[in-house]
């Protein structure tokens, strides 16, 4: 599932990427918000899959200092992201004839970069309780599948959600692996 997802998000970026006609908000938003799937992803997966292969659950208290404020992080921009991409969609669908002037290149990148730094203010707000409040007493398979639910299936899911629904997308993929074929 890791590869699934990191396969499919950096796929986006790349089929985004390569495409002009692609370089507008929507897909500018989908694009950052793959890149946030990855590393999202690539915060957590790897050290589980270590765990797992090594059969041991020991983790240095820097690396999970490390680890959380990465999670917390990622986690908050995926949820900000989403949020300018229902805006970015509300103003297409109630604005039509205004979209290209409420959502030009200037606030697309303002609204990205204002989501990184509320992240980074409130992970230093958010972060401090956390590690204050002692851990409440739960059931470990119960938080072992929420964990992988979150973890591993949503921003997996993400990139099929997102874009495979999507015409445009699709044939950019299609584009994309047709050059990448072409040049191997």
């Amino acid at each position: 599932m890791y590869l699934i997802t990191l396969f499919g998000n950096l796929l986006i970026i790349l089929a985004v990427s390569s495409h002009s006609h692609l370089h507008t908000p929507m897909y500018f938003f989908l694009t950052n918000l793959s890149f946030v799937d990855v590393c999202f992803t690539s915060t957590t997966i790897p050290k589980m899959l270590f765990n797992i292969q090594t059969q041991s659950k020991v983790i240095t208290y820097a690396d999970c200092i490390t680890q959380m404020y990465f999670f917390i992080l990622f986690t908050g921009l995926d949820i900000f992201l989403l949020t300018v991409m229902a805006y970015d969609r509300f103003v297409a669908i109630c604005h039509p004839l205004h979209y290209t002037v409420i959502m030009n290149p200037w606030l697309c990148g303002l609204l990205v970069l204002m989501s990184w730094i509320l992240i980074v203010s409130l992970f230093y707000c958010t972060s401090l309780g956390v590690y204050l409040s002692s851990a409440a007493p739960q059931s470990s398979h119960s938080s072992a599948v929420a964990s992988v639910m979150y973890t591993v299936v949503t921003p997996m899911l993400n990139p099929f959600i997102y874009s495979l629904r999507n015409k445009d997308i699709k044939e950019a993929m299609m584009r994309f692996c047709g050059m990448a074929a072409l040049k191997a």
